[in-house]
């Protein structure tokens, strides 16, 4: 049952998220106003981390598997992208090392004022 209730508030956060993307004409992911709604809601301690912790770390563990349909989409997809090889063998590493360091940074700098 604690599952259940912890995905239910995931979930409802979620959908918070789409419906500020169709009310909000900014062009922001709905996925990212979820993100920024449930961080909001913990940081002011209207969720508690103990009420959505283990269905968290559940999608986490599962993300791996979330990355296949895409994987076999661009399989599909590999005769119109057989022009955009180099350029996208330039930009996802240097976006991915762009990513790594600004993640490091911020957990550093939220490490150092964690009190």
């Amino acid at each position: 049952m604690k599952y259940i209730r912890q995905s239910a508030i995931i979930l409802s956060v979620t959908c918070v998220g789409e419906l500020l993307k169709y009310l909000i004409p900014l062009p922001i992911p709905a996925s990212i106003y979820g993100l920024l709604l449930l961080f909001a809601l913990l940081f002011f301690k209207v969720v508690r981390l103990d009420q959505v912790k283990e269905a968290g770390e559940f999608l986490i563990e599962i993300m791996p598997l979330m990355f296949i349909p895409p994987a076999a989409g661009l399989l599909v997809s590999w005769e119109q992208m057989r022009g955009m090889v180099v350029p996208l063998c330039v930009i996802i590493p240097a976006t991915t090392c762009l990513v790594m360091l600004v993640t490091g940074k911020v957990t550093d700098f939220m490490l150092k004022h964690k009190d």
